[in-house]
C-alpha cells in the first residue's frame, strides 16, 4: 500500500472513530473550552477528579455537580465549604474518596488563587508556553500527577497551541489498537489542529472499549 493510500485509509477510520467518540471528556462535564479562567479552572477540576484512577463518566458527572454547586471557578471553590465540596462529589456519584477529593480541592483553589490569582494562564506564561513545564507545574496542584497532567493538556490544546501535539501514551496505545500512527506527529498530522483535542480523547476511549475499538476497525478500512 502507498503512504497517501496508507494516510487516506487512517483518515477513513479517524473519521469513523470522531463521528461515534468525537466528544470530548470537557465537554461532557460541560465546559466550553476557551482561554479564559474559567474553563481553564473547570477542566483542572476535571482532570483532578479522573487523576483518582476512577471511570471517566463518574468524574464528569462529579465535576458537573461541583461546578452546578459554585465551584465553577476558583474563587467559588475555596468559597464553598468541606461539606459542601463533599456533598456536591457524593450528589454527582463521585463516591470514591470524596472526603479526601473535597480536601483537595479547596487547597487546589487555594493554591491557584495565591499563585496565578485564580487564572491558569498565569501559569501558562510562567512556564513560558513550554509544554513539559506546564505538565510539571500542573502536577504541583494537590492529586494531580502525570495522568492528571496529561489530561489536561489533551483538552487544554484546543485553545493553548503550544501544546499541540498533546498525544500521550495513553492516546498512543488507542491508536495502536486501531493500526494508527504512534508517532505524535504523524497522527497529528491526519486532522486539522482543531480536532486533535476530540481524536485525543477518543482515543483514550478506544484504549479502554473493546467494543468501540472493534467497531471503528471494522467501520474503516485496513491500514495493512
Amino acid at each position: 500500500m502507498s503512504h497517501a493510500t496508507k494516510k487516506t485509509t487512517h483518515r477513513e477510520r479517524i473519521d469513523s472513530l470522531l463521528s461515534e467518540a468525537g466528544t470530548t471528556y470537557a465537554e461532557q462535564a460541560g465546559i466550553r473550552m476557551a482561554d479564559e479562567p474559567g474553563p481553564l479552572w473547570r477542566l483542572l477540576v476535571f482532570s483532578d477528579l479522573v487523576s483518582a484512577r476512577i471511570q471517566s463518566g463518574i468524574a464528569v458527572t462529579g465535576s458537573r455537580a461541583l461546578f452546578e454547586a459554585g465551584g465553577g471557578t476558583a474563587e467559588g471553590m475555596a468559597t464553598l465549604t468541606w461539606r459542601q465540596r463533599k456533598d456536591a462529589l457524593l450528589d454527582g456519584r463521585y463516591h470514591h474518596l470524596a472526603n479526601g477529593t473535597a480536601t483537595r480541592l479547596g487547597a487546589t483553589a487555594e493554591l491557584a488563587q495565591s499563585r496565578y490569582g485564580g487564572d491558569l494562564r498565569r501559569l501558562a506564561d510562567e512556564a513560558d508556553e513550554r509544554p513539559g513545564r506546564v505538565a510539571e507545574l500542573l502536577q504541583e496542584f494537590p492529586g494531580i500527577g502525570p495522568a492528571g497532567a496529561a489530561a489536561f493538556c489533551r483538552d487544554a490544546q484546543a485553545v493553548w497551541p503550544f501544546l499541540r501535539p498533546a498525544l500521550d501514551d495513553r492516546v498512543l496505545t488507542g491508536a495502536a489498537r486501531l493500526g494508527l500512527p504512534t508517532d505524535p506527529h504523524a497522527l497529528a498530522d491526519l486532522v486539522p489542529a482543531d480536532r486533535l483535542a476530540a481524536l485525543a480523547d477518543a482515543l483514550v476511549r478506544v484504549r479502554l472499549d473493546d467494543d468501540l475499538a472493534a467497531r471503528v476497525r471494522e467501520d474503516g478500512h485496513s491500514p495493512t
